[in-house]
C-alpha cells in the first residue's frame, strides 16, 4: 500500500508529527511505502522522517497566516503525483493540505482523522470562518472521505455535531506512542540542576506548545494558591510558543513569580525525559485534546499527572483512574496539584498506575496496526 501523509510535519507542530512519526513506522514493518509532505516556513525544522519513508517539503506561502498550510506547490506536486498513491491520509479540517486531494482526480482513498480539531472549545476559536468553510465545502470534503479515524467518543459526537448526520464509515481507535523509546530512562537530578531547583523541592512540570488551549490560565492561578502552603513549590513550564507565550511571562512578570517559574523552551529527546523524570506532578488542565503524548510519556515515567477530562483518553481514565483528573477550573486544579503534592500514598499509587496505564491502552503496535488494517479494508474492498 502507498501512504500520502498531508499535514504539517514539523517539531513546531509538537505532538500530532510525532504520532504520524510513530505510525509510519509501524506501516512500513507492515509492508507500506509511506511519503509525508508538509508545508514549511523559513526557519522551520523538519520533524525526523522513519528510516524507509519519504518526505518531501514544499515552501508555505506568506499567504498562510490567513489560510492555514496555504503553499501552492503542495498543490502542483500533489496533482502532478496523486497516481503514485492508493490511500491520503488528511490530517484535521481548515487547512489547505487538507482540501488539495480534493482539487485533483485521483483513485487515492481518502481518510480524515479529526485530532481535535472538532472540539465545541475548538471550534470557538475563529468560529465565524469555521462555519462559513464548513458551508461552502469543509463538510463535503468530509463526507466524501472513505473513513473517518475519531480517538474517543467526544471526537464522535464531534462529528456528527459538525457534519449534521453521521458519516458511514467512521472508526473509534486512539493513538499510541513507541514504549521502546522509554524502556531506558535517565537518572533524577539532571533537568533540575540545570534549571537549580534542589532533589527535595517540590516540582510541577507542563510540557506541551504554549497554546490558549492548554489551561495556563488556570494552572498559574492555581500555582500562585499552592504557594500560600507549599511556599517552596517550582512550576517549569516548557515547550514552543504557539501564540500565548507573551501572556504567560507577563502573567509570571506582573505576579512575581520570576524566581519561581522557569520557562526553558522546547525541550527534546534525552532533556525532555530528564524533565519529565525530575517532575512531582506533571500538570495539562487542558480545554481541548485530542490526545497529549506529553501526558502519556509523563505516565510511562512514573510521574503522577493532573489533567482534565478533555484529554482524549478521559473516557478511558473514567474507567481507569491512573490520573488525577479535574474540571478546568482554577479552584480544582489548585486542589488536585495540592493533593498530589502532599499525599504519598496517592502518588505513589500513580507512580505505579501510569506505566501500567499507558501499556494497556497506547502501544502503538497495537493501535498503529488496528489502524493499517481499516486502511487495507478501504484500500482493497
Amino acid at each position: 500500500m502507498r501512504i500520502l501523509n498531508l499535514c504539517g510535519y514539523s517539531w513546531e507542530i509538537g505532538g500530532p508529527s510525532k504520532v504520524i512519526y510513530d505510525h509510519t513506522r509501524v506501516q512500513l514493518s507492515l509492508g507500506a511505502q509511506v511519503t509525508i509532505l508538509t508545508p514549511l516556513s523559513p526557519g522551520e525544522r523538519l520533524y525526523p522522517v522513519p528510516d524507509g519513508a519519504e518526505a518531501i517539503t514544499v515552501p508555505r506561502h506568506r499567504l498562510a497566516r490567513f489560510v492555514p498550510e496555504f503553499s501552492p506547490e503542495l498543490l502542483r506536486f500533489y496533482r502532478q503525483n496523486a497516481h503514485r498513491f492508493d490511500l491520503v491520509h488528511i490530517h484535521g479540517p481548515f487547512h489547505f493540505a487538507g482540501w488539495v486531494p480534493f482539487m485533483a482526480q485521483t483513485q487515492a482513498k481518502k481518510v480524515f482523522t479529526v485530532h481535535g480539531t472538532l472540539d465545541r472549545w475548538a471550534m470557538r476559536k475563529s468560529a465565524w470562518k469555521k462555519q462559513l468553510i464548513g458551508s461552502l465545502f469543509q463538510k463535503n470534503f468530509v463526507d466524501k472521505c472513505e473513513l473517518v479515524q475519531v480517538h474517543n467518543p467526544d471526537e464522535a459526537e464531534d462529528l456528527v455535531r459538525f457534519l449534521g448526520h453521521s458519516h458511514p464509515n467512521t472508526v473509534m481507535i486512539n493513538n499510541g506512542m513507541d514504549l521502546t523509546d522509554y524502556e531506558r530512562l535517565p537518572a533524577r537530578n539532571a533537568f533540575r540542576s540545570r534549571i537549580g531547583v534542589s532533589e527535595n523541592t517540590p516540582l510541577i512540570l507542563f510540557l506541551s506548545r504554549i497554546n490558549v488551549k492548554k489551561g495556563l490560565n488556570l494552572l498559574l492561578p492555581a500555582f500562585e494558591e499552592i504557594l500560600k502552603t507549599l511556599p517552596e513549590a517550582r512550576l517549569a513550564i516548557v515547550g514552543p510558543d504557539d501564540g500565548y507565550l507573551n501572556w504567560v511571562q507577563q502573567y509570571v512578570t506582573g505576579h512575581g513569580l520570576a524566581d519561581k517559574v522557569f520557562l526553558p523552551g522546547m525541550l527534546t529527546g534525552t532533556q525532555k525525559l530528564e524533565a519529565l523524570v525530575d517532575a512531582d506532578v506533571f500538570a495539562l488542565p487542558t480545554y481541548s485534546e485530542s490526545f497529549s503524548l506529553a501526558a502519556l510519556e509523563a505516565m510511562i515515567c512514573g510521574t503522577p499527572v493532573l489533567t482534565s477530562s478533555r484529554v482524549g483518553f478521559g473516557h478511558l481514565l473514567a474507567a481507569d483512574p491512573a490520573a488525577c483528573v479535574v474540571d478546568t477550573t482554577v479552584t480544582a486544579v489548585t486542589a488536585g496539584l495540592l493533593r498530589l503534592l502532599t499525599d504519598r500514598a496517592e502518588a505513589a499509587r500513580l507512580h505505579r498506575a501510569g506505566p501500567a496505564f499507558v501499556h494497556r491502552y497506547a502501544d502503538i503496535n497495537v493501535v498503529a496496526t488496528r489502524l493499517y488494517r481499516e486502511f487495507e479494508k478501504i484500500v482493497h474492498g
